[in-house]
């Protein structure tokens, strides 16, 4: 288990050698998903953190890998919320994460791959610390991405974090061992892969439904993204996934390039009942998805698509 007072004392740009943060900081497994390589504390609660991103993803870069997409952004914002809530606020790492509420705003022109790996520099402002018997408990933060010094994005992000005991009562007595959950649903045919952007069928998270803007969702825990480890509900990224295909599917002849995401995560959203992705209305360039799952609406997004 990594040393929470050694890492907190690394600063970037310290050395020669670059490095990624612990795994366990940023609650990823594979080596290869980690994006943040260092951070330096500027203030109480101000903090600048930097990052590299690939030039090939499976998800996170275009599929002519001319472009990163938004949701490498939103990634790197969550990942950066985790890392400074164990490394700053000193949760521990056996905590229980909860992600409520996350903004994304890109600015697409600048988001092009170049010839070597960008390497982007996050400024996070805590705007909120909440605290329970002492201890830090949740998190409200604010984020500025800049590349080469230009400002490529911004975010904000509101996560809780408890124990694995109340955690438990939070899931409703569902079991949370990975182990001994229910077998997800059969997976349905997926959409063709050009229509929601990407490349390969295995990353088509939407199914033909019964109407126009409406799709059911396809959760494959074999995926090696969004289940980089197991889970014992639907991720949030896969839902912010299933967003912005959405958006791509229901633009039909006029594409839309999705360039921000304003989500609110209203419930867990489970594998063994269906999810039912729906665009529900527009407002310009702004397109309002939702996941329901039975009677309750488990994730709400505004995606705002710019005309490619």
């Amino acid at each position: 288990m990594p040393d929470l007072r050694r890492f907190a004392q690394a600063r970037p740009g310290s050395g020669p050698l670059t490095a990624t943060v612990p795994r366990e900081f940023v609650h990823r497994v594979a080596v290869a998903e980690i994006l943040l390589t260092g951070w330096t504390r500027t203030d109480a609660d101000r903090f600048t953190l930097t990052a590299q991103w690939p030039r090939a993803h499976q998800l996170h870069v275009s599929p002519d890998r001319s472009a990163y997409e938004p949701l490498l952004v939103a990634e790197t914002v969550r990942q950066c919320g985790a890392l400074l809530a164990h490394a700053a606020y000193e949760v521990p790492l056996d905590h229980c994460f909860v992600l409520q509420e996350l903004r994304v705003d890109t600015r697409p022109e600048h988001l092009a791959v170049g010839a070597v790996p960008a390497e982007p520099v996050v400024d996070i402002t805590v705007r909120e610390v909440r605290r329970r018997a002492g201890r830090a408990a949740a998190l409200r933060y604010d984020a500025a991405v800049r590349l080469g010094g230009e400002r490529v994005a911004t975010g904000h992000i509101a996560v809780t974090w408890t124990n694995a005991s109340v955690y438990r009562r939070l899931r409703g007595g569902r079991s949370t061992d990975v182990g001994a959950l229910r077998l997800p649903l059969p997976l349905p045919a997926p959409l063709p892969a050009d229509r929601v952007g990407r490349a390969l069928a295995a990353d088509v998270l939407l199914s033909s439904a019964d109407r126009p803007g409406r799709w059911r969702l396809r959760v494959d825990t074999s995926h090696p993204v969004f289940f980089d480890h197991p889970l014992d509900h639907i991720p949030g990224m896969l839902l912010l996934e299933a967003a912005r295909q959405a958006v791509r599917a229901h633009g039909g002849p006029e594409l839309r390039v999705p360039a921000s995401f304003h989500a609110t995560f209203q419930q867990y959203a489970e594998f063994d009942e269906p999810v039912w992705i729906e665009v529900s209305e527009e407002d310009g360039t702004d397109v309002q998805v939702a996941a329901r799952q039975g009677e309750s609406v488990v994730f709400a997004c505004t995606v705002g698509a710019a005309a490619g």
